[in-house]
């Protein structure tokens, strides 16, 4: 079964596909959404070996000539640099407007090959075939697309929407349960955004649930699949009424202000995104107690998902002042202002605009001594 979400923006349509050992169909699905004569197929070196000669046969049959890039893997080479040598390649290999990028692995491929699709002439073709969970579920839908900068995560880039997303579960079999639970993690923050089903689905799975997670969520399963697409339908919601993130998309940022900061304050090497966005969330939860917008019990709910997760624990050279200044670098502030996305109590949440520095520093000391 392959399920297909129409995602309607205000500049651009097309369709994610969610389904199970279709990679090798990927080029004629291709002829039908772009109109290019050459595809630069951008992958990490983790990756490369596993799949890009799989995906580079199913293009070819379709008719496209097919270029490979291969970059490394790890926020650290999110950067300016390597983009700087995506162009290069995409010059030596001739790319013209009519052409395309496609971004096969995780989030950081798809932000980095997104970001060069968008800036390169201008902006060409731009299809992601992501490899992790959490790609699926989130970084390939909406069209953020960016690189890092040494003092903050995602602050250069662009709003850009692929001409296709092709979510292969088939993929994930060689995925490390690490990176699979930091897909996970983005599977609860929409669950807590806006589909209380979702949630409780995902609590059902941890260890008190009493269901099996190696069972339910193998890669052929049909659960997996509509978890997937539970999630995707989720952001199709809110991408499609703000686009660019001038008001409600910013619900999407739950977890990340903290998780951010927790990024860039670990130089990007200790955490995996969907690791730090899970520990965002439990900060998130433990901010909003403190503010009254949340029972105790609640936030023992998400904190004991969290958890399950098994995000790693902080390492001792952060501290609640290391922390603080990473959050004045967070690129959804605005001016002075920062901006925390809340969970609150009937389900949901809610935009926090600076909230008391007593208590955002109680929530950052208790998280430093392990009391989340």
């Amino acid at each position: 079964m392959i399920f297909k979400i129409p995602i309607k923006t205000g500049s651009d349509r097309y369709p994610v596909y969610i389904g199970c050992q279709f990679l090798d169909r990927l080029g004629p699905v291709l002829k039908n959404h772009v109109k290019a004569r050459a595809i630069l197929l951008v992958s990490d070196a983790g990756v490369t070996p596993l799949y890009a000669r799989e995906c580079r046969i199913a293009l070819e049959a379709g008719g496209f000539s097919v270029k490979l890039a291969e970059i490394q893997g790890g926020e650290t080479h999110k950067s300016l640099e390597t983009a700087s040598a995506l162009y290069d390649r995409a010059i030596e290999v001739g790319l013209d407007r009519s052409d395309a990028v496609l971004a096969l692995g995780g989030g950081i491929t798809g932000d980095l090959a997104g970001f060069v699709a968008a800036t390169y002439l201008r902006g060409i073709g731009f299809i992601q075939v992501p490899t992790t969970l959490l790609a699926m579920i989130d970084s390939s839908v909406g069209g953020k697309v960016a690189v890092n900068h040494p003092r903050g995560k995602n602050l250069i880039g662009a709003f850009y929407q692929p001409n296709l997303v092709c979510a292969d579960t088939a993929l994930l079999q060689s995925l490390p349960e690490r990176e699979f639970n930091a897909g996970l993690a983005e599977m609860v923050k929409s669950g807590l955004i806006g589909d209380e089903r979702l949630f409780e689905r995902m609590e059902a799975l941890s260890p008190d649930g009493g269901v099996s997670k190696i069972e339910a969520l193998r890669p052929s399963s049909l659960m997996l699949k509509k978890l997937i697409a539970r999630s995707v339908l989720l952001k199709k919601k809110v991408v499609q009424e703000d686009e660019k993130e001038l008001g409600l998309r910013r619900v999407l940022n739950l977890g990340h202000t903290f998780g951010h900061a927790l990024e860039a304050s670990t130089g990007y090497t200790y955490f995996l995104h969907g690791e730090a966005v899970a520990w965002g969330m439990a900060l998130a939860a433990r901010l909003s107690r403190y503010l009254g917008l949340l029972s105790l019990e609640r936030e023992r709910r998400i904190i004991r998902v969290v958890r399950w997760l098994n995000p790693p624990e902080p390492p001792g050279f952060i501290t609640g002042e290391s922390l603080e200044q990473a959050l004045q670098y967070d690129k959804k502030r605005e001016q002075e202002t920062l901006i925390f996305i809340l969970p609150v109590e009937a389900g949901g949440v809610t935009v926090c605009r600076s909230p008391s520095r007593k208590l955002l520093k109680k929530t950052l000391d208790d998280f430093l001594l392990g009391n989340i």
